[in-house]
């Protein structure tokens, strides 16, 4: 691990201890039979797995110990909501809870600036993206963008996790060596197209007629870029319900969409 050190209340993360695999499994045990001391216990020996992940998030220059305190609070809901049941390593369980933690942090409280390396980074694997599919009919491994745009597949990670949050469609995301290049530049016709705009109404006059659920899952998902797994802790289900939700919703959707094609073609 980095020699990155955060301080709360003057403890020296870098020094903290660290459980086993057994040994965490143990310790659940114990904090769920009714020992708080245990609970102590397990947060104290996780801090160091915060710690790791608030690195991911230091390209946004935001104040590491800021974004510990949130991610603190993702632990503290892993431990309360780990089920050993499920016969996983608890990290696997608390660092996607931790990671969605900071994004919500950022996104509710900070406005996002990506610097325009990071941009200019995801605009070249958006483009790659785009000619990939458009030749082998199939999506890219990221090691297929890192070939093809000679970037550093860790680089390419980094970009594309940063500009996930929701960008201003008139936002520049690359410079073109002139006038910027905006989000809405790479939707190209989606929204200014005449018909497409009437069925991106369409959709979401569609949505809005969901139950709650639906919207929440949906929103999400291709808003907020959550993965199912991550809805589904906050939503207290499984992953396997969401997923059936999310094919359901758009699948309504699609059928939205349908109709609204042959209603254009009935008018031709």
């Amino acid at each position: 691990m980095s020699n990155m050190k955060v301080e709360i209340c003057g403890i020296d993360t870098s020094k903290l201890p660290l459980l086993s695999h057994e040994d965490m499994r143990e310790t659940f045990k114990r904090m769920q039979a009714g020992d708080q001391s245990a609970k102590d216990e397990l947060v104290i020996c996780n801090l160091r797995l915060v710690l790791s992940i608030v690195q991911r998030f230091a390209y946004r220059g935001e104040q590491a110990d800021d974004l510990f305190q949130v991610g603190c609070i993702g632990l503290l809901k892993s431990i309360d909501n780990f089920d050993l049941k499920h016969n996983v390593r608890f990290s696997t369980y608390a660092v996607p809870m931790i990671i969605g933690e900071i994004r919500r942090h950022l996104r509710d409280h900070h406005p996002v600036r990506v610097s325009r390396s990071l941009r200019d980074i995801a605009y070249k694997a958006m483009k790659a993206k785009e000619q990939f599919v458009h030749e082998q009919l199939k999506e890219p491994t990221l090691d297929d963008l890192a070939k093809i745009t000679e970037i550093p597949s860790e680089d390419i990670l980094f970009a594309l996790d940063a500009i996930q949050d929701p960008l201003s469609l008139h936002e520049p995301i690359h410079h073109d060596g002139g006038d910027p290049v905006t989000m809405m530049d790479q939707l190209q016709d989606t929204l200014v197209n005449e018909d497409r705009w009437l069925n991106y109404v369409s959709v979401k006059e569609t949505v809005r007629k969901m139950d709650a659920r639906q919207q929440k899952i949906l929103s999400k998902r291709f808003y907020y870029g959550e993965t199912q797994t991550e809805i589904a802790r906050e939503l207290g289900i499984s992953q396997a319900q969401i997923s059936r939700l999310e094919k359901h919703a758009i699948g309504i959707i699609r059928e939205t969409l349908d109709q609204e094609k042959d209603k254009e073609k009935k008018k031709r």
